[in-house]
């Protein structure tokens, strides 16, 4: 029973018939197990418009920062107590503990999980009790060691202020996430691969929950395989998986193959370890304990993980804060270099000063990337795939000077600070770029590996002197080896090591053409 199309020639168990009659009972919209796929083949998870992968939102994430806004809130209320004159500074403290102990109690009780089923009400009634149970065990704590007198004044004062501003903070965090999951912002896209037992109740199971999306399915029996399963449109094979559009905006796959096949669990893995997507395995066939606990979990954290960076929510944070403080710096500094770039460029040829050019950022995500022009207009095709040469005759005056200087990337800090790119991370390449008559990406079997982190304006290749065309094959598997090296390695300080050697690599850098 590996298979849905065994599934279904079979006669359902009893218990599963009554299993179905009991998830019909909790959500009677829920398609049937080989449901027809509508005309576009969206299916039932499909939000409007897709987000790509480096848009999404990280549910811990949110959480951590609803925390952060709730301790400010908490502490201000205080102060603000304090400057009105109606708390001394030693009930103060009072206030500093009494925060403590309802952030604590918020956290006990939940009131960071914005369940997708929780209404306003339910969820302000959690917070009305978490913010009690908090204020009360802080006021118990402190009667042997605070006056009872000054430790009346404070909460009398405090409890007031602090919980009306909580409430209202949490009315926004509510809205905020309503928006955020019905935009698609908040909620993970997941494909599976293998039209199995398994997938049916993971789908089924995320049907009913809704804290995911499953976008489609892919199996290498699709010929045999049903139209949809739930409603999920079946895509194709695994063939498909690795070259199908909606790749960028999938955040995991999860392999459902039976798990007696393990040639073909083997061929799978393998098949998909070039993707730069997180791959997860959850085993058709295992026993049903161990399936229901990897199910629940499906939305939050890894099964087995196989292939893909997972995500460092910490450090993914630390990067674009890091991307923004220094980015913004660099527009400064850099504004009048950008603007005497801009004017020599028009003077020296007919044009546009600007050049938009389609390259791959993260999850093989397709953006536009803003270079100076440094070629003549007739010769720069919106879509350029042919790599610059020695003494290329495209190339003008002042853009032998810009690539040579690498001037010509300065506007790519619009990029970084639109979240497209970082400051550092491997280079962005353009789509289809050639290495003479080979697309580069098919020379290197790790070659999306470069695609698990956004692509930066400099980068450990660049520092270590692979910058510019890579037109032989021995280049581009040095240039990708380079950029796994540093993805693997990637830190704040090693982001700020590559960033203080790029200035002095390019001014040394005679050798490579640009």
């Amino acid at each position: 029973m590996s298979s849905i199309v065994q599934f279904q020639r079979k006669a359902r168990p009893k218990a599963e018939v009554e299993a179905e009659a009991d998830r019909r009972a909790e959500a009677p919209d829920l398609p049937p197990p080989e449901s027809e796929v509508s005309a576009d083949r969206r299916g039932p998870f499909r939000p409007k418009a897709l987000i790509p992968t480096r848009a999404r939102l990280q549910g811990r994430v949110v959480a951590r920062m609803f925390q952060g806004g709730d301790a400010v809130v908490l502490i201000l209320a205080g102060l603000a107590a304090h400057s009105l004159g109606a708390i001394g500074a030693a009930a103060l403290s009072v206030t500093c503990a009494g925060a403590l102990a309802v952030l604590l109690a918020l956290s006990v009780f939940r009131a960071y999980g914005f369940g997708r089923r929780e209404g306003l009400a339910y969820h302000l009634a959690r917070l009305s009790g978490a913010f009690a149970v908090g204020a009360g065990a802080a006021f118990v704590a402190l009667i042997p060691f605070v006056p009872l007198a000054a430790l009346g004044q404070a909460m009398a004062i405090w409890g007031p202020l602090a919980f009306a501003a909580t409430y209202g903070l949490h009315i926004v965090w509510w809205l905020c996430v309503r928006r955020w999951r019905a935009s698609g912002r908040l909620t993970p896209n997941i494909v599976v691969v293998g039209a199995t037992g398994a997938a049916e109740r993971l789908i089924v199971a995320t049907l009913l929950s809704r804290e995911a999306n499953i976008l489609g399915v892919f199996d290498d029996r699709a010929a045999r395989s049903p139209a949809g399963i739930r409603g999920v449109p079946v895509l194709g094979d695994t063939n498909a998986l690795v070259a199908h559009r909606i790749m960028p905006y999938v955040d995991r796959i999860v392999i459902t193959v039976p798990s007696q096949a393990r040639a073909r669990v083997g061929q799978v893995i393998e098949r998909l370890r070039v993707l730069p997507n997180e791959v997860s395995l959850l085993l058709d066939g295992e026993d049903a304990a161990h399936e229901a606990a990897a199910i629940s979990r499906i939305a939050d954290v890894p099964l087995a993980h196989i292939s893909g960076a997972p995500l460092d929510d910490r450090r993914v944070i630390v990067k674009r804060i890091q991307d923004l403080v220094v980015g913004s710096l660099a527009l400064v500094v850099a504004a009048p270099v950008m603007a005497l770039v801009a004017f020599a460029i028009k003077l020296d040829s007919p044009g546009p000063a600007l050049f938009r050019q389609r390259r791959h950022g993260f999850n093989n995500e397709e953006i536009v990337v803003w270079k100076f022009r440094s070629m003549r207009v007739q010769a720069t095709p919106q879509t350029k795939v042919r790599q610059t040469q020695a003494d290329d005759d495209r190339v003008t005056r002042v853009g032998r000077f810009i690539r040579k200087t690498s001037l010509d990337e300065l506007p790519q800090i619009f990029n970084v600070l639109a979240g497209e790119m970082s400051l550092v991370g491997p280079r962005p390449h353009p789509v289809g770029m050639m290495t003479g008559d080979v697309e580069s990406a098919r020379l290197v079997a790790e070659y999306a590996h470069r695609h698990r982190m956004k692509p930066g304006m400099t980068g450990w290749a660049a520092i270590h002197g692979s910058r510019g065309p890579v037109d032989t094959p021995e280049l581009v598997k040095r240039r990708v080896a380079l950029d796994v090296e540093y993805i693997e390695r990637q830190s704040f300080l090693l982001d700020l090591y590559i960033i203080a050697m790029t200035l002095p690599c390019l001014l040394g850098d005679r050798e490579n053409i640009r």
